[in-house]
Parts: C-alpha cells; structure tokens; sequence
C-alpha cells in the first residue's frame, strides 16, 4: 500500500468513528411538536417591521453599529449585512434585530449561512429586555454565536447576578460551550508504510493565530502508539523515541504571536506550553535533522483548553515531508473546504423548558443544562457583529452577510 492509500485509510476510519458516535447522539423529533409561529422571509423588504424591531444605533462592546438599512430581505432570504462604513461613532456597520413578539418553552429554530470572513459573529439567540423580569432572572441563551468558517458557540448568561473580579472588573454568571465542526484538538497520522526524511513541517494558511502544543514524530514499532492528549505520550510504551525531542533537532517557525520564540515548547512534552503562530500570513514550523530518520507515526495537539473548551484551532493545515527536493503531504485539512458554515446552510436549534435547556445542530443535541434562572417571556433575536476575538479584522468583511432562511418556534403537542 502506499503513502497516499494510508491516508486515505486514516481518513475512512475517522470517518467511520465520526458516524459511530453520530448514531447514539439524540435527534429531535419534530412530530411530538406544533409550529405556532414562523417568519419564512417571503415577503418585501419594508414588510420585515411587521414582525421585527431594529437596534439603528452604535455598539459599545463590538466593532460596528447596527442599523435596519443593514437587514435586507429579499428573493426568500434575510440578509444581516457588513459594511466598512463610518456610522455612529464606528468603522463598521451591520444588521440587528429581535422579534416584537415573546415567547416562553417550546423549541427555537433557525436556518442561516454565515458571513463568509473572519471577526464576524453570527447569532441567533433569546434574550429578556426590560428590567426584571416577574420570573427568573434576566437572561440570555446564545443559541449559536457562529464564526467562520465552522464554529459553533452555545452560552447561558445571568444578567441580573453581577459580580467584581479582584482587578475590580464587573462579570456576571455564564456558562460556554463551543464547537468547531471539521477541526479537532488532537490528531494521529500512523503510517503503514515508514518514510525516511530529514525534515518534517507542518504549514497553516489559518486566517487568525493558532496554539500549537506538542508535536511528535516517532519511528517505528509494533505497538500502539499513546494516546496524542496523553501529557507523558513519550514514556507511554518503552523504547519509544519522539525524534522531536533528540538534541539533534533544529526546530524553526514563520515567527510567533507578539514575538515570543516558544518553539521549544513543542518538544517539552507538555501540553500546558504552546508555539502560537503569528495572525497574519502563512504559517508554518519546521523540524530539521542532521541524518535521516525512520518515521512510523507523527501526532500533534493544536489549541488551547477552557474548561473542556478548545480555542485557536488550525482551519487548515498540512503536515509534510522533504524527500529528493521536494516537500511531500503526509496529512491534510482544509475546513473551508469540508465545513464551511458560510457557503451551506446550517439549522440551529433550542429545546427550552422549565427544568432543561437543550441546544441542537441540524437536528442533534449537542449539549444540555439545567435550567436554574430562564423562567422569563423574551423576543427571539437575530444579528450579525463584528468582533475582535474571532480572527482578523480585515476588509473582506465589506459586503459580506448572514443569511438567514427561516426561524421558527414550536410547542410540544398536549
């Protein structure tokens, strides 16, 4: 077999894990419910004030203003819209706007394409208005927060509970969950057929910075290799040497975020120490040897961890090989390619009832939590923001939309 039917290999069979564990997830039924409210989007542009309310106003905590000029509907379709323009005090502008009806339990759903670029956030969430509310606490349920090209973000925020940090700065309780479809944290490439090389990199064309925490390149053997998130994977299985990790290596990179030449990080065996790319431009590390090695397995770990959350991941990626002058693939990824929320639409979903919340993704859970302060009538809203820590702000913004299919809103047959 060679080099290419190997990773075609790898690929089938974590696609076949990929639908294993698909196969026990739950899926909501939507024959156990009534659709008592829906907006298809099938109308003229100045029918959306029917049913909807806009911000038309500046945005002190993102980077743009929000406007009704930004909120389009037109051929079936409503359009959040991007525009590099000076409006209320900000460079940007964009759409924002919340149902004039409230709902309370049922199930919440919303078709929609995200705004093609990075620094944009595309939401589709419930939210109280007004002061306190007569039950529960003032609240807030991010449905989805989407980036680009394939995050997913799910967040319960108390906003009647504040508190002050030490630093004297104002927070409040929320719980966050996020997901990146077509991207993972940890990644193992066994080759069935060892190579033989000097060198060895892994190149990014990622549009915003990345962590990348261990990276391993092992020789040969005929027993599994560890676990890639085991922080001692080198002293797993005995004899076994991560060549990344011999004095022989020389270890170079494209730079560093805000110049810190952490390399090394990468050969400590520890994931807590990290090699963060720079945010623009191609990035990439190289791992260089004085003879030729054997390499039966390379493994690497990218991102950072919150609370069971992984941040930073690589959109893309290619781990190579330098063989008679020429760099070779050993792996690829590219999430625009396989998970690009900007180019398919994507159904969001809300099961929201006094003892659970339950979020869902084209019809699967994706989590669940325990309902302890959303007890309130709120509007359904829909927006698009430009904010700063999802990736480079750039002017490819400029024209870019969510798009928005349809929303609608269920309640569970008597």
């Amino acid at each position: 077999m060679n080099l290419k039917s190997v990773i075609v290999s790898i690929i089938l069979v974590f696609s076949f894990l990929q639908l294993k564990a698909q196969q026990t997830v739950n899926k909501i039924n939507l024959n156990e419910w009534d659709l008592v409210w829906q907006d298809e989007f099938d109308y003229s542009n100045k029918k959306l004030d029917k049913n909807w309310e806009s911000q038309n106003g500046p945005s002190g905590h993102i980077l743009c203003s929000r406007w009704r000029e930004n909120a389009v509907v037109k051929n079936g379709v409503l359009e959040l819209q991007a525009r590099k323009e000076n409006r209320g005090g900000q460079e940007w502008t964009a759409g924002n706007i919340w149902s004039k009806k409230k709902f309370k339990y049922g199930y919440f759903e919303c078709r929609y394409k995200y705004a093609g670029a990075t620094a944009t956030n595309n939401s589709f969430w419930l939210m109280t208005r007004g002061g306190e509310p007569t039950e529960g606490k003032r609240f807030e349920i991010d449905i989805n927060e989407g980036h680009f090209p394939n995050e997913v973000n799910t967040n319960i925020h108390n906003w009647s509970d504040f508190t002050y940090n030490q630093n004297g700065k104002k927070t409040h309780p929320s719980s966050h969950k996020g997901f990146s479809y077509g991207a993972k944290p940890d990644y193992s490439f066994q080759l069935e057929i060892p190579i033989e090389t000097k060198k060895v990199r892994l190149i990014s064309k990622s549009n915003s910075k990345f962590h990348l925490r261990e990276f391993r390149v092992y020789g040969t053997q005929t027993e599994t290799f560890p676990e890639t998130l085991s922080n001692s994977a080198d002293n797993d299985v005995d004899g076994l040497v991560n060549y990344v990790r011999k004095n022989d290596v020389k270890i170079t990179s494209s730079g560093s975020f805000k110049n810190q030449k952490s390399e090394y990080g990468l050969a400590d065996g520890k994931i807590e120490t990290s090699w963060i790319s720079q945010i623009k431009g191609d990035k990439w590390i190289e791992f260089e040897w004085k003879e030729n090695i054997t390499i039966g397995c390379i493994q690497f770990i990218n991102g950072w961890n919150s609370k069971g959350n992984w941040h930073d991941l690589m959109s893309n990626y290619k781990v190579q090989y330098f063989k008679n002058g020429v760099w070779k693939d050993i792996a690829t990824l590219d999430v625009e390619k396989s998970s690009n929320f900007a180019k398919d639409y994507q159904t969001y979903g809300l099961e929201w009832n006094e003892n659970e919340i339950v979020f869902y993704f084209n019809g699967e859970e994706i989590r669940r939590e325990k309902n302890t302060f959303c007890f309130s009538e709120t509007p359904i809203w829909l927006s698009l923001a430009i904010i700063k820590w999802s990736g480079s702000v750039t002017d490819e913004i400029d024209g870019k939309s969510m798009k928005v299919d349809y929303v609608r809103y269920y309640k569970k047959k008597q």
